[in-house]
């Protein structure tokens, strides 16, 4: 049993829509509900409005509400998609959504996903949510199948190895970035060979590839070797990730940074052992490992282990792992098209500017 805060089915949902372009999402509950992640899809481009039920909307139903405001955000928007995503409260009282969504008439494509906050997994609301996508057309029922066996094997690994394997853990901040730093630069002024990989989950990879652009310039000026590998294949995944993908494999490019691809953004559960394959092929003096750590299947205390969770950090302290955070990341990483800078890279650089 897990008695610390875990990821909701309702916000997972969300994120699912939202990489799956869908221009317009109904969130069929309270005004509070899922408030702050609302506002971070928000900042990507996706239009998010509450039917904000009531005491009233409890005991006698809100489809009339949800089909006024379909047909308001259908006027104020124009959007070519919308979707309706249940909550906590609209499933308890039993609303059927999709008769509401039928009713509304509305002219463009709307889907329903019937979820709630006590479905278990996260994922498991992404799951309807690629369920229901898949039914309307909007993803193929092939990308679906894939896409429901990716996510059931990310649960999977976080139970047996991320923060769902521990019944509590409190966040922490970690220590300062300095010690990473310094055994990097070690590493390259010895000339050693140091690989830096990237398992990262849709947009924090635009976060942790700066590790590549650090290693980089340490590498020019130190000597050494750097070899890259990550989860950037551009062919895989929903609409939104593979932009991920694209985007930062174009900016590395125009810096001459090459990257190992092994495996997409959405494939971090299921990838481990080729990760390993590559990671053997160079035969590191160093290895850093940033985004999921965990989803490495040879985690040993030699490493660098780098993480923008701070209760994932705390799992790999507790275990003795040289880890670090770069917390807050995910705010960061908002509707970006770019590489943000990590304090762990700006270390790294910082350092550097010292070293004649």
């Amino acid at each position: 049993m897990n008695i610390h805060p875990r990821p909701n089915p309702i916000i997972a949902a969300l994120y699912t829509l939202r990489d799956i372009d869908v221009d317009v999402v109904v969130i069929h509950g309270p005004p509070g509900c899922g408030f702050m992640a609302s506002r971070m899809i928000e900042e990507a481009g996706i239009r998010v409005v509450t039917t904000a039920m009531n005491d009233d909307d409890l005991i006698f139903g809100a489809s009339d509400k949800l089909g006024n405001i379909l047909r308001e955000a259908e006027r104020m928007f124009s959007p070519k998609s919308m979707a309706v995503i249940g909550t906590c409260s609209s499933m308890i009282i039993g609303e059927d959504m999709e008769a509401s969504v039928r009713r509304s008439g509305v002219g463009c494509k709307v889907i329903s996903v019937d979820c709630h906050g006590c479905m278990g997994n996260n994922t498991a609301g992404a799951i309807m949510a690629v369920e229901a996508s898949a039914k309307a057309g909007l993803i193929s029922e092939e990308e679906a199948k894939r896409q429901k066996h990716l996510l059931s094997m990310a649960a999977d690994m976080e139970k047996e190895r991320g923060m769902a394997s521990v019944p509590y853990l409190q966040p922490s901040s970690g220590p300062t970035k300095m010690g990473v730093a310094k055994r990097i630069i070690d590493c390259l002024s010895n000339d050693g060979k140091l690989v830096v990989m990237s398992i990262s989950k849709k947009e924090l990879a635009y976060r942790f590839s700066d590790l590549f652009l650090a290693a980089d310039q340490a590498c020019k000026k130190l000597g050494g070797t750097v070899a890259n590998i990550s989860n950037l294949d551009p062919q895989k995944g929903l609409p939104r990730i593979r932009r991920y993908a694209a985007d930062i494999l174009s900016e590395l490019s125009a810096k001459e940074i090459s990257v190992d691809i092994v495996g997409g953004l959405d494939e971090y559960a299921v990838i481990g052992e080729d990760l390993k394959e590559a990671v053997d092929r160079h035969s590191p003096d160093l290895l850093v490992i940033a985004g999921i750590p965990h989803a490495y299947p040879d985690l040993n205390k030699s490493q660098i282990l780098i993480t923008d969770q701070p209760r994932q950090l705390s799992n790999y302290l507790s275990k003795g792992y040289d880890a670090v955070g770069e917390i807050s990341s995910h705010q960061m990483v908002m509707n970006v098209r770019r590489i943000v800078p990590t304090e762990t890279g700006d270390t790294i650089r910082e350092m550097l500017k010292d070293i004649r």
